[in-house]
C-alpha cells in the first residue's frame, strides 16, 4: 500500500508553523533552559556573555536564554526564524543550515537543542560539531541534546497531548518508527487534530530524523577536536525521560 505522506515534509516547519506555539508554548521551555544556561556556565572556565544557538527553531529556547546571554540564533526554516523574531526581538536571527553556515564571529558558548535531530548520517552530525567549533573561542563550551539513541530507541512509540490557545484546540499524535534498524533513520508521523470555530480539521506531517548511538556522538565530538563530558537532562515531554547531554569544549 502506498503511503499517503511523503518523505520528510516537515510541515511544522513550513505551512503548519503557527501551530508550533500552541502544541509547544514558550513557557514549557523555561525549566529545560533554566538547566542548560546553569550547565554551560558551570562547564565555563571564564564567563559566557555571548551565545550561538544553532537550529533555534520558533525562539523558545531564546525566550529563557536571553536573560543570560547575548544571543545569535540560527535556523534553516523562514517560517520559524518569523516566530522567533516576534517573540525575541532582542535577539539576532539568521536563516542558515547548521552544517554549513559561516558567521564572521566567534561566541562563548554553543547550544544545539532537538534540532540536531534532522542530522540523518554521521557526516551531516560531523558537520553541524565543526560549525559549533568553528564558532567557538578556545575554552568555549559546546552543549548537545541527544533525544533518541539506538540504544533507547522505543519501536513504535506513540505520544498524545492536547493542547488550547486563544480558542484553538489540537489533539497531537506523535508516532516514532524505524522501517529499517540497519541504516541511520527514523521516521517520525505528526497528526493534529484541530478545533476552531465548530470546525475539525486533519493535517498530518512525516519527519525524518538520525540514529545513532550515544558512543557514536561521543566518537564525533571527539574526532572535531572537543573534550568531552556527558551530563543528563530530567524532562517531560507527555511522559518523564532522561536524555542524555554531551558538553563539549574546544581546548585552548
Amino acid at each position: 500500500m502506498q503511503t499517503f505522506l511523503s518523505k520528510n515534509q516537515c510541515r511544522l516547519y513550513r505551512d503548519l508553523t503557527w501551530l508550533w506555539p500552541i502544541i509547544s508554548p514558550p513557557e514549557e521551555h523555561i525549566k529545560e533552559n533554566e538547566k542548560f544556561s546553569k550547565l554551560l556556565r558551570a562547564c565555563s572556565s571564564d564567563e559566557i556573555q555571548t551565545l550561538l544557538n544553532l537550529g533555534c527553531g520558533g525562539g523558545h529556547d531564546d525566550f529563557t536564554l536571553k536573560k543570560y546571554f547575548n544571543i545569535t540564533s540560527v535556523d534553516i526554516s523562514p517560517a520559524m526564524i518569523d516566530l522567533a523574531k516576534r517573540l525575541n526581538p532582542e535577539v539576532t536571527y539568521k536563516i542558515g543550515d547548521m552544517r554549513t553556515i559561516r558567521i564572521a564571529q566567534v561566541f562563548d558558548a554553543v547550544l544545539i537543542s532537538d534540532s540536531i535531530a534532522y542530522m540523518l548520517t554521521k557526516d551531516d552530525l560531523l558537520a553541524s560539531f565543526r560549525t559549533a567549533f568553528t564558532h567557538l573561542r578556545p575554552g568555549g563550551v559546546m552543549l548537545t541534546l541527544v533525544e533518541e539513541t539506538t540504544e533507547s530507541f522505543q519501536q513504535n512509540k506513540t505520544l498524545c497531548s492536547t493542547h488550547i490557545k486563544d480558542k484553538v484546540e489540537v489533539a497531537f499524535v506523535q508516532n516514532y518508527y524505524d522501517p529499517n534498524p540497519k541504516d541511520t533513520t527514523y521516521e517520525v508521523t505528526l497528526l493534529y487534530l484541530i478545533r476552531r470555530r465548530g470546525h475539525q480539521t486533519i493535517e498530518a506531517d512525516y519527519h525524518q530524523c538520525g540514529l545513532f548511538s550515544l558512543e557514536t556522538w561521543k566518537e564525533l565530538l571527539q574526532e572535531t577536536g572537543f573534550q568531552v563530558e556527558q551530563k543528563e537532562l530530567k524532562a517531560w515531554d507527555v511522559v518523564e525521560r532522561v536524555y542524555p547531554l554531551l558538553v563539549g569544549i574546544k581546548p585552548i
